[in-house]
This record gives C-alpha cells, structure tokens and sequence, in this order.
C-alpha cells in the first residue's frame, strides 16, 4: 500500500504544521465547523450501532469514519494540531503565535459545527420534538451526564486528573491516527492505518475534546441535567487540557526527537561517505 517510514513521515508532519499555521482565520474556521459536525455524525452512527447490538465494540468499528472524512478532505481537526504544529514550531517553520491563533479558531469552528449538527440531529430524531426519548438521544444524555457529573463527584482534584489522564490516552491515539495516515501513499491504506488507533480510544472510552463538544451540548437538548457550569468546568477545560499534553507529548514530540534525529544522522552518513 505504498508505506512509508518513519522519518519521511516526521518530514510531513513538519510540512502539515506549518501550512496548517499559515492558514487563514476563514479557513479555519469553515474546515473546524465542519469537522466538527463530521464527528457529530460519528457519535451519532456510533451510538446507534451500539444500541441495535449492546456492544460497545461494534459502535467502535464504526465511529473512525468521522476521522476518515475530516484527514482524506484536508478539514482542521485541533486534537491532531495539538500534535502537529508543534513539531513546526520546533523546526522554526512556525510560530507560537500562529500556532496559538490555529487552535483557537478551529476550537471555535469545532464548537459551532458540533452544536449546529447536534441541534440539527435533535430535530430530526425526535421528529420536531413529537418524540420525547429517542434510544441515541437517551444514551448521548447519559453519556453527557456521566462525564460530568461523574468527575464532580470525584472532588476537583481527583475529578480533573481523571478527565486529564483519560484525555492525555485519548489524544495520544488520536494524534498518532492523524500520523498514521502519513504512513501510507494510497487511500486504502491511508484509511486503514488511521482507523486502527481512532477505534481504540473509542472502545476504551478515553474523553476526546471535540467530541464532548458535540456530547454535552447534545445532551442538554435531550434532557441531561448539566448545563454550561458542569460541561466547561468538569469536562471542556480539564479534557482540552489532556488533549493538548497527550497529543504533544506523545506522538509530536516523542516521534519528532526519535525520528527527526535519526534523519539527520543518516544525512551526515551520506555526506561522509561522499567525502
């Protein structure tokens, strides 16, 4: 499936970071709306995957096609910039500036596509509001409702480093999906090396910040009882947070400062062999 290696695949990361950082505010803003309503789109397939067979696994097999849609269409996705930009950064081809202005205007693009599909997914499955407990609608308000409150009961500091551990796991899997579709040259392969880490930290129930977006929100409209207080505070900020270190950390980071060196010193055989 045309694969490729590692340290040319660090290359592409530092080129994805840096075009990725020159984007403009428009840009950003329209390729993160939608994105985020293609995750939107993900949970809900999902969800109802899991509700006609009773089996988390299966809901996973399914949920990486949100993932797939928004990488094979060049759509910003800011969990996997967490991951990219830096490594730019790194090599001078970006700036914090930049890198601080994408992640805030896809952040806001996310939220307006999450809640504009979830709103939108609400109208439609509860056909205008004539039917009061539709099965995924139920399960989005639980969910919301147990990713919150769940980590209130906890106390705050228990509470958020759950929420940041869950999503540092989280995000380390979703960044190295972004990665891994570098890995490959054509669609097929491209599309079956991404969907390998995106099905794990769903199946493992790990908190992805774009997709709480879509979540809670979601969930107020079917009922749960959170609001915005419960939502940011317990959820949004601690799992953005997690997302940033995981993502950063673990794939940008560790891959750039393994693979990148190793390129260099192959470039430095080369020219002593020449010599």
């Amino acid at each position: 499936m045309g694969y490729v290696k590692p340290e040319t695949v660090v290359e592409q990361m530092i080129q994805a970071g840096a075009y990725k950082a020159g984007l403009s505010a428009k840009d950003l803003l329209i390729r993160g709306f939608l994105a985020g309503a293609l995750l939107g789109y993900a949970v809900t397939v999902a969800f109802s995957a899991i509700a006609q067979s009773e089996m988390r696994i299966v809901g996973s097999l399914v949920f990486p096609l949100g993932f797939v849609m928004i990488v094979l269409l060049g759509l910003e996705l800011v969990t996997g910039n967490f991951a990219l930009i830096p490594v730019a950064l790194l090599e001078r081809r970006a700036t914090f500036g930049r890198m601080i202005y994408n992640w805030v205007w896809v952040y806001i693009g996310h939220l307006l596509g999450t809640a504009f599909y979830g709103y939108m997914f609400y109208l439609a499955s509860t056909k205008m509001g004539t039917v009061p407990d539709p099965t995924v609608g139920k399960m989005i308000a639980k969910v919301a409702e147990a990713n919150t409150l769940g980590y209130a009961k906890l106390g705050f500091v228990d509470g958020w480093t759950l929420a940041i551990v869950k999503a540092i796991l989280c995000n380390w899997m979703v960044t190295l999906g972004a990665v891994m579709a570098m890995t490959a040259q054509h669609v097929i392969g491209k599309i079956a090396a991404m969907w390998l880490p995106i099905l794990t930290f769903f199946a493992l129930g790990f908190e992805h910040a774009v997709v709480n977006m879509f979540l809670m929100p979601t969930g107020m409209f079917f009922g749960a009882d959170i609001g915005l207080y419960e939502w940011w505070v317990w959820n949004q900020i601690p799992v953005t947070i997690g997302n940033i270190i995981g993502g950063l950390t673990f794939t940008g980071l560790a891959l750039y400062f393994t693979h990148r060196k190793r390129e260099e010193m192959n470039r430095t055989e080369v020219v002593e062999e020449a010599a």
